[in-house]
């Protein structure tokens, strides 16, 4: 959740994220931060560098957990997640979820709490379909199952 508030703090984002204001208030931040602008050996170069990459990182974070692009995928989340769990890792409030399908998907927000009452269910997917996946916002990872 922190980083989501950070991303959308940087992109002057008060709501809800649309992807066109989304990918004009970017554009204007990478013309503006863009390494190139300043000298080589330049202070202020180094910090458009950090900067850059923080535009280029919130705007592809912002992209995956925009409403339209949830949308535009409904339907393979929907059949992954009807695929069944295969692992799943906890850290601090990102659950992350790998599925039997080879996706994996990263809740933000999930509480200790909740996790320990999703591990402890007897059955892990219907919990997960009740209590996580239509109240935490979510995005697909990069990560896919590792075949042994």
């Amino acid at each position: 959740m922190k980083r989501i508030s950070q991303y959308k703090k940087l992109f002057g984002i008060e709501k809800e994220i649309e992807l066109k204001s989304l990918k004009s208030t970017y554009r204007n931040l990478v013309k503006e931060w863009h390494p190139d602008k300043f000298q080589e050996g330049d202070a202020k170069r180094e910090e458009a560098e950090v900067q850059s990459r923080a535009i280029i990182d919130g705007y592809h974070f912002l992209v995956s957990i925009a409403p339209e692009t949830l949308e535009a995928n409904l339907e393979a989340y929907t059949e992954t997640t009807n695929s069944g769990i295969a692992d799943y890792i906890h850290k601090g409030m990102l659950l992350e979820i790998t599925f039997v399908d080879g996706a994996t998907y990263e809740y933000f927000g999930v509480t200790k709490p909740i996790y320990i009452k999703m591990i402890n269910s007897n059955k892990l997917n219907r919990f997960a379909k009740r209590s996580i996946y239509p109240k935490y916002t979510y995005r697909k990872s990069k990560r896919i199952l590792q075949e042994a």
